[in-house]
């Protein structure tokens, strides 16, 4: 698709900066639609045969999510970018949701706004690829259902766009791609699909704690050394670039890592060539880069914790998964698939399941997502002695003594984080690593809710 011809529909409740937006892509040889009218967007969408909207979320007697609704259902091809304020950002999750490919955050540059349209011109490249492959049929071929852990795919619209998205993303070999989600959805699943479905996925895929690697271990671990760059360096050890050489990286936790390393990864990835510690000569790698993020990387921009260039250089094509509890229907085919996988491995009779199990899941709010149901299931099928898994085989979700006010008509979800992570102190004996196994999550993430909380663990025991 060619500059050009890139159609492309700017709508704000500030009219200055509608049309600012607009000469801006004029200059960039796109061509601009600035709609003051949003009355008028979907009858410009579907004469001009748009290819992008650049929508505010609040707009002069229109929700941007009802307008993203209605293009989205009589022109599903066309592709949504939301601008978004401070306050809005749920607003923004939600248009997610519906269909929009991306958001630019206020206040945003022009640079922000060319960067947005350049991912979502890379989206709608890759989107023709797909259509014109041989695979077109299929989403998934046989060959990659056997390599990847399919626990995370679901059967709910969310999950379907974002698997249709890994693999459109594994059709472009070199393109950097950014998953977001909360802990436990599955970030690395989908790494491991957008690898396998690459050229790259006869080459390594490096997984990568970026919050992890101690600041002095920093430069050996990601470039390498050579023999006798210093006291303990016996021989050459090759760094996570020389081993996934040709493959993919993926860096899990990435808006942890140290801007001392964030610089020297940066400088990695656009020259495409390291230097091992010790080492007098350059060496060429070409690595695709996966990230993985739990955290609002712009805002650790904007406080100076994460640097712009190399966010915008991780994020060419970004990924978002949606908690569990925002996809329910999800719920029921990962309870069966947790169930026969883990009485497959101790070969035992797959049990049938209570229907109310299913109802009182379906209005649990999973902290802990997709992690936490594999650990509720692994729990379930240890204590069970009945060939029918029962409410009571789910301690955690329904106590008959302190657990119901978890799930009873509250759905706020900071109460009943709270109260998950008391009970779940208590059915350990307040042992936090325990306790975090049936959580679902790590144990540094238990203290750092603990903290976000304030439990005091002495004083809950007491």
């Amino acid at each position: 698709m060619e500059n050009n011809l890139l159609k492309i529909l700017i709508t704000d409740d500030d009219l200055i900066t509608t049309q600012k937006i607009a000469n801006f892509l004029l200059e960039k040889k796109y061509k601009p639609f600035p709609v003051i009218n949003p009355k008028e967007v979907l009858k410009i969408v579907k004469k001009e045969n748009i290819d992008i909207c650049i929508l505010d979320v609040v707009l002069p007697e229109f929700s941007g999510i009802e307008l993203l609704k209605a293009i989205k259902k009589s022109c599903p091809d066309v592709e949504v970018i939301l601008i978004s304020g401070y306050g809005t950002v749920d607003t923004v999750i939600e248009g997610l949701r519906y269909g929009a490919v991306d958001f630019i955050k206020k206040p945003f540059s022009l640079v922000d706004v060319e960067f947005a349209i350049s991912r979502t011109k890379r989206y709608l490249d890759l989107q023709k690829r797909l259509e014109e492959s041989e695979n077109k049929n299929s989403l998934i071929n046989l060959t990659l259902e056997r390599s990847i852990n399919r626990q995370v795919i679901g059967k709910s619209p969310q999950m379907k766009k974002v698997l249709q998205l890994a693999i459109l993303a594994g059709k472009d070999n070199d393109i950097n791609v950014l998953i977001t989600g909360e802990n436990g959805t599955g970030k690395e699943i989908i790494a491991h699909i957008i690898h396998h479905s690459s050229i790259r996925c006869n080459y390594n895929f490096a997984t990568v704690n970026s919050a992890a690697i101690p600041e002095s271990l920093l430069e050996s671990e990601f470039f390498g050394y050579r023999k006798g760059a210093f006291t303990d360096a016996k021989s050459d050890k090759k760094g996570y670039f020389e081993m996934a050489n040709k493959g993919t990286m993926f860096l899990d936790e990435i808006a942890d890592m140290p801007l001392i390393l964030q610089g020297k990864l940066l400088r990695a990835i656009e020259n495409k060539e390291i230097k091992p510690i010790g080492g007098s000569k350059t060496i060429k790698v070409d690595v695709r880069i996966i990230s993985a993020s739990n955290k609002d990387i712009s805002s650790l921009i904007k406080e100076n914790r994460f640097r712009q260039d190399l966010y915008h250089r991780i994020n060419t094509f970004q990924i978002n998964i949606p908690p569990l509890r925002e996809r329910p229907e999800d719920i029921e085919p990962l309870l069966k698939h947790f169930t026969e996988f883990f009485t497959s491995r101790k070969n035992r009779a797959v049990p049938e399941i209570d229907q109310n199990v299913v109802k009182r899941l379906k209005k649990y709010s999973f902290p802990g997502n997709v992690r936490e149901l594999q650990n509720m299931v692994e729990r379930a099928l240890l204590v069970s002695n009945n060939s029918k898994l029962n409410l009571s085989d789910f301690p955690l979700i329904v106590d008959q003594n302190t657990s119901v006010s978890v799930i009873n008509d509250c759905f706020n979800i900071e109460e009943n984080e709270k109260m998950l992570i008391l009970n779940a102190l208590k059915k350990s004996h307040y042992n936090q690593t325990r306790a975090a196994k049936v959580l679902g999550i790590s144990r540094l993430s238990l203290i750092r809710r603990l903290e976000k909380f304030k439990i005091n663990i002495n004083k809950t025991i007491n």
